[in-house]
């Protein structure tokens, strides 16, 4: 079946159409918003000079890490729907004031401080996304199907029975494959807009403070639009099916034995700890990279010139989100075919070609078409290990299992931005380092390839349930 033909079903199911606005809008939001925390953290004449400097404003950027063995457990608990509206509403009005504060006394640190609150109920936001997602398929999917069923009844013949043979199969975890291609991308794509959008104000329509607090202020108008189009939804819609029923109160005392549960339970299951393992290697390898990126447009192809720097590291990410649009073109055909272990373990060699031909040369235009295979290795392993983790983990986990993913990729990246500063040149290149790099995602990919199992092990979710008192 046709990634086309999965999409025109999965755009027939109301509840997933609604779901999937408001992630667009969402991470678009996102996007205009690290655009502006960027350009005062790493574009900015008094910051980001030194992969130390770099490496600093990236660990604040990704630090609310530590919030992330919180958000599955809440997840588990609340309306996910709910923590959708209201996690836009805080984050959108905590932009505002960063708008504002960076108008009104131009305070980076200030901005800094606040974008770490916005960056935090930004854990919440994305694997409430992740989490809701394959229970409003399967619901809506169960649902059309029951429709059909009964407008094509039996005095349906002729004509209508020969339609009905070309009608797409409802199949959930068929249509979930492609959903985790195509939503994450184009929530990705949608991210890139919005980053994008945050470019061009800061280079062509404002200047100065006003710069970084048009973009800010496009971000928060972005993010409490997703508030609003989330109502779309109804409470419970988004799951979980079976709360917990512990007063709130009592939840933070049994976060840590609640994750520990997750944790067995993931390990046990095999295939969903193999595939975040993957991705926190991938993520730790890709953040190295980004800094690396960061300081090649800022000292090496641009010295001295920020707003050429900004223009050049634009034109880097916008070729890795072109990587991660042909990513969800390929990868939901061609992984049918090798299984989804042995496509991220293509996809991690795909990397290490890219690293590779780094090593060689950074002409411009070898940077930018080292960023395109980048970004399909990347988008394009994601999707697997997101279809690995959502398909192998049952729904009571699955809060657990994405916020466990949410930790994992914010604390490979906070690990990377540490290793950088102590190994990434200020001008961001050298020989050794993208050769260690196509070395390291080399052996990640033998690992995955050799060593990573093909189908999840039989385990009883009951057996790691919290125990009744």
């Amino acid at each position: 079946m046709s990634v086309l033909s999965d999409l025109r079903t999965l755009l027939r199911l109301p509840g997933f159409r609604r779901l999937f606005t408001v992630r667009l809008v969402s991470q678009a939001g996102d996007g205009a918003f690290q655009a502006g925390l960027a350009a005062v953290l790493f574009f900015s004449p008094e910051n980001a000079g030194t992969a130390a400097d770099v490496a600093g404003g990236f660990a604040i950027m990704f630090a609310p890490f530590v919030f992330a063995p919180f958000v599955g457990v809440m997840l588990d608990r609340w309306r996910r729907r709910q923590v959708l509206l209201w996690a836009n509403i805080a984050r959108g009005l905590v932009t505002a004031f960063a708008a504002l504060a960076m108008l009104l006394w131009g305070g980076t640190w200030v901005v800094a401080a606040i974008g770490l609150v916005a960056l935090s109920l930004n854990r919440f936001i994305l694997s409430g996304l992740s989490a809701g997602q394959p229970l409003i398929i399967e619901t809506d999917a169960n649902a059309l199907r029951a429709q059909l069923a009964c407008s094509g009844g039996e005095e349906k013949a002729g004509a209508d029975e020969q339609s009905k043979q070309h009608e797409p199969p409802l199949d959930g975890r068929e249509l979930l494959l492609t959903a985790n291609a195509i939503v994450p991308t184009m929530g990705t794509g949608a991210y890139g807009v919005g980053l994008g959008v945050g470019v061009f104000l800061a280079l062509f329509v404002t200047e100065g403070r006003g710069r970084d607090a048009a973009v800010l202020a496009l971000g928060a108008i972005l993010m409490l639009a997703a508030a609003t189009l989330a109502l779309r939804l109804r409470p419970t819609q988004l799951g979980p099916e079976h709360p917990a029923t512990t007063p709130i109160r009592d939840d933070i005392a049994v976060v840590l034995s609640d994750m520990g549960r997750g944790a067995r339970y993931l390990m046990d299951r095999r295939t969903p700890a193999q595939g975040l393992a993957a991705m926190a290697a991938h993520r730790f390898l890709f953040g190295i990279v980004f800094i690396a990126a960061i300081l090649i447009s800022r000292n090496l192809l641009n010295p001295g010139d920020l707003d050429a720097g900004i223009a050049t590291f634009g034109a880097i990410m916008g070729m890795i989100g072109v990587g991660g649009g042909i990513a969800v073109v390929i990868t939901p055909t061609l992984s049918r075919y090798t299984g989804p272990q042995v496509w991220v373990a293509l996809m991690l060699s795909l990397a290490a070609a890219s690293q590779a031909l780094l090593a060689l040369s950074y002409a411009r235009w070898v940077i930018l078409a080292c960023a395109l295979l980048l970004g399909t290795a990347a988008q394009a392993a994601k999707i697997a290990v997101d279809t690995i983790v959502a398909k192998d983990t049952h729904d009571e986990f699955r809060g657990r299992a994405f916020a466990f993913y949410d930790l994992l990729f914010n604390a490979a990246f906070t690990g990377a931005a540490v290793f950088a500063a102590f190994t990434v040149p200020d001008t961001g290149w050298s020989h050794i380092l993208f050769w260690g790099m196509a070395a390291a995602y080399l052996g990640a990919a033998a690992l995955v390839y050799f060593r990573a199992t093909r189908t999840p092990a039989e385990i009883d979710p009951a057996a790691y349930t919290a125990p009744t008192p």
